[in-house]
């Protein structure tokens, strides 16, 4: 089956209509917000398919209700941030322990509750020595810092559209013909040419990799273990044992952010496929809503950062924020992997997005659709091209906003919520399997819309 444009273009006019006339309390809250930027408190919420956002009024486990008391099934668990559920129960008595009873979010002083989230952290991933930052950005910023301290170079390499928050370095990708680099499109207010500070190539590109690095001005890579916020693009056999191999035959420092790709399981995809990064990055879903983000490194490194005597790693080295590591984020943290993401909850999980992943694909065969469906743990996604896309750049040159609108209009009208920012489905421990077979039907209706 082919996409009829003309029919597409009409079945997304319907669905807006519909969830415009559905929604009239999410409609007036948006058109009376006058005072944010953009009509909401952050610009990324515009991204939902649709004249305007819906609003929330409350969320649980894996179910979201709207101001206009419309309950969904919720896939996206806020871009990952709720990969745990929302408020799970454990989560919220630590917060309501930690600030209600014990009294004080933020004092400037530690808690005994770092100390068990940094071992628990250094058994799951591998690296023994942890700091906390507020957000996946700040950590992936302070990494950055600390590979240019120690190695003495300025560069920093990426992949292209790769996503590391809102980290200046990063946005970037290659140029014409896969070489050199350029500003990512959309890049807004560059503080200078995204060149002077950063090297690109694809993911799954060891050449490209060699290429760049041979160079010798590069710090570190940073890199996903796999693409995540173009579309899943999975490693290709090799790929990932090829990238250490190389940085560590031009002394280049590896860095891992596990933000996305702790999907993959308790020990995200460090510990899934056995990598062994110098630092690895971490934010979003580990304190279970509650803002946080973690950074860890290796012994080793962490040895030669603390006995230079040249580096302020106490005040201005201290990258993070006045907030990071407060006791209430460090209280969720423990909260969330003593009691929410564990490793029993990611079996349970990767099962139920294989689930969802099975009933994309047989919908998608039946109708002879070049599409293919991956999957990463506990997130999986459907791509518009087939094979599955293996770098970035072909990732992007896959998408179809107008198909992606339609597909993302037709479930939400109907009680399911998907990331707005792309075909992904994510999994937490309250979703079910009747979750997930509401979303396949769904999907195979919408597909049987579309051939008419």
């Amino acid at each position: 089956m082919s996409i009829d444009r003309t029919r597409l273009r009409a079945l997304l006019a319907r669905e807006t209509a519909d969830a415009v006339a559905g929604n009239p309390k999410s409609r007036a809250a948006y058109e009376a917000a006058d005072h944010l930027f953009g009509r909401v408190p952050m610009t990324w919420m515009n991204k939902n398919a649709g004249a305007f956002p819906r609003y929330l009024a409350g969320a649980r486990g894996a179910r979201v209700t709207d101001i206009d008391g419309h309950s969904y099934v919720d896939f996206c668990l806020g871009d990952t941030g709720a990969m745990a559920g929302h408020s799970p129960e454990p989560v919220a008595a630590a917060v309501e322990r930690r600030f209600r009873e014990q009294g004080g979010a933020t004092a400037m002083l530690p808690t005994e509750d770092a100390e068990w989230v940094g071992a628990e952290l250094a058994r799951r991933f591998g690296l023994p020595r942890w700091s906390f930052t507020l957000t996946a950005t700040d950590a992936n910023r302070w990494a950055i810092r600390l590979a240019r301290a120690v190695t003495g170079r300025q560069k920093i390499l990426f992949n292209s559209y790769c996503y590391h928050g809102s980290v200046d370095e990063s946005l970037i990708v290659t140029g014409p013909g896969g070489r050199g680099g350029v500003s990512r499109p959309g890049n807004v207010g560059a503080p200078c040419d995204v060149t002077e500070t950063s090297r690109v190539a694809e993911f799954n590109d060891l050449e490209g990799l060699e290429r760049e690095l041979a160079h010798g001005d590069v710090a570190a890579v940073l890199m996903e273990p796999a693409l995540t916020n173009i579309g899943i693009v999975l490693p290709e056999p090799g790929y990932l044992d090829g990238v250490r191999e190389i940085t560590r035959r031009h002394g280049v420092l590896l860095i891992n952010d596990e933000t996305h790709t702790f999907s993959a399981g308790p020990g995200g995809a460090t510990a899934a496929w056995g990598l062994d990064p110098d630092v690895l990055t971490i934010g979003k879903a580990v304190a279970g809503g509650v803002p946080a983000g973690a950074y860890g490194l290796s012994a080793e490194l962490a040895d030669r950062l603390l006995g230079r005597d040249d580096l302020d790693l106490v005040d201005m080295g201290g990258v993070g924020g006045t907030l990071a590591g407060n006791a209430l984020s460090v209280a969720a943290m423990r909260a969330t992997l003593e009691h929410v993401l564990t490793d029993v909850a990611f079996e349970r999980m990767s099962a139920l997005a294989s689930r969802f992943a099975d009933g994309v694909a047989d919908a998608v065969a039946q109708h002879g659709l070049p599409w293919s469906v991956s999957t990463l743990g506990a997130r999986t996604e459907y791509r518009f091209a087939s094979p599955a896309p293996r770098t970035g750049t072909a990732s992007a040159a896959a998408a179809d906003p107008a198909l992606e609108d339609f597909l993302h209009l037709w479930t939400a009208n109907r009680g399911v919520l998907m990331t707005p920012f792309h075909n992904m489905a994510l999994m937490c421990p309250a979703t079910t399997a009747a979750d997930v077979d509401t979303h396949t039907a769904l999907f195979a209706d919408a597909l049987a819309e579309l051939a008419g």
